[in-house]
């Protein structure tokens, strides 16, 4: 029985087992490469492993790509994946195109934004990723695969702007010159910074996120900068401290879309268990051992968080983290009645932020000409599956 993915394996898991089967050490530094330099999705891509090898590989764990069900782009270059897992779940990717100051950086170059979670068990009311409920969490594989598959899907698209670092074969470990992938075969790395703020809430699925986080952020990996990497949270308070104790310097946001329990009750039922009392006290704890600045994502919904005195008790929080507070007009989701403010109620809402001496930025939000809330083009693509199963019938 196939145990697992063997992108769900670390360095030293793999090395112990290709130890086990007495094969030699610079094996592990091959096998490596073509999951991640490589990117491959077939064990007879592995062309310099012995084929019982590759058999026996073969034999106890899987290799899976994710299929490309449906691909938006907007007018922005902001690409939408959906993807079909081995259950034939769907789950969401947005690739982002390079942004000036988006988390802090002074340009992010390529975002992917991924996934955690098949659904979302934490219902905020605005958002399309819980509407059909949870399903499940996603294990390592299938969140390192996001990253894996969107470059894929960039190689065979035949695009030119690939970062060249990053990713060039370590061959200190073998003995011959052939253990890196072949000439030709692509080396660059497309994804340079990753949000976890996809489907689901990724620290309910903390142990498989951490796991994957470490496969992504290897050198032998995905070779993407701890610092490059931001996970978003609707605010899960213990979480936020074991986080907080995590060697990795990762980036927290925190989607706080409120200055108020009174308001956050309303808008996300996860505000009732960790309170924002709670939530800011794990947060003060994620400042004081990460040193690392927090980011409130905070989405302005019209009539219910974008009043000048909500925008006030924000500064308050924002003030006492140091926070950068991003605003983000609201998406509207089929089925849900919230509305995106007027665009002078969205600035006048900034406004007073700068007045308190908060920096904010609003975000005009990329792929706004495609299903751009999270979540909404895998629940249209349900609701187009299940009608035209009823219709077959």
């Amino acid at each position: 029985m196939k145990i697992a993915d063997i992108k769900s394996l670390s360095r030293e898991e793999l090395a112990a087992t290709l130890a086990q089967w007495n094969e030699p050490g610079y094996r592990t530094g091959q096998i490596l490469r073509w999951l991640y330099a490589g990117r491959v999705s077939a064990w007879d891509a592995m062309s310099n492993l012995p084929q019982a090898l590759r058999q026996r590989l073969a034999a106890e764990y899987s290799l899976h790509a994710l299929e490309l069900v449906r691909m938006q782009g907007a007018r922005d270059t902001t690409r939408k994946f959906l993807w079909r897992l081995r259950d034939h779940s769907l789950i969401e990717s947005v690739l982002i195109p390079a942004n000036p100051a988006l988390y802090g950086d002074p340009s992010d170059r390529q975002t992917l934004c991924v996934s955690t979670q098949v659904g979302c068990a934490y219902g905020c009311r605005f958002c399309a990723s819980g509407l059909a409920g949870f399903k499940r969490n996603l294990t390592p594989d299938e969140i390192v695969e996001q990253v894996l598959a969107v470059e894929r899907w960039h190689d065979k698209e035949g695009a030119a702007d690939v970062r060249p670092d990053a990713a060039a074969p370590d061959r200190s470990e073998a003995p011959d010159t052939d253990s890196a992938p072949p000439a030709g075969h692509p080396r660059g790395r497309l994804i340079s910074n990753l949000v976890v703020m996809g489907m689901g809430e990724p620290l309910a699925n903390y142990d498989h996120l951490m796991k994957a986080l470490r496969l992504l952020n290897a050198a032998w990996g995905g070779g993407i900068g701890a610092r490059k990497i931001t996970i978003s949270t609707s605010g899960l308070a213990p979480e936020i401290r074991r986080l907080a104790d995590e060697p990795l310097q990762l980036r927290l946001a925190l989607s706080l879309h409120a200055g108020s329990d009174e308001v956050r009750n309303r808008l996300m039922p996860v505000n009732r268990k960790y309170p924002l009392k709670e939530v800011i006290g794990a947060c003060d704890y994620y400042q004081e051992r990460k040193g690392r600045l927090i980011t409130f994502e905070y989405i302005l919904i019209a009539g219910i968080n974008d009043t000048l005195p909500e925008a006030r008790r924000v500064a308050v929080l924002a003030r006492r983290l140091h926070a950068k507070i991003n605003l983000i007009p609201y998406n509207p989701v089929e089925g849900l009645d919230w509305k995106r403010p007027a665009e002078t109620a969205q600035e006048a809402f900034l406004a007073e932020l700068t007045r308190l001496g908060v920096a904010a930025t609003l975000r005009r939000e990329k792929g706004g000409d495609i299903d751009a809330a999270c979540g909404q083009l895998r629940l249209r693509t349900e609701r187009e599956l299940k009608q035209a199963g009823r219709s077959a019938e």
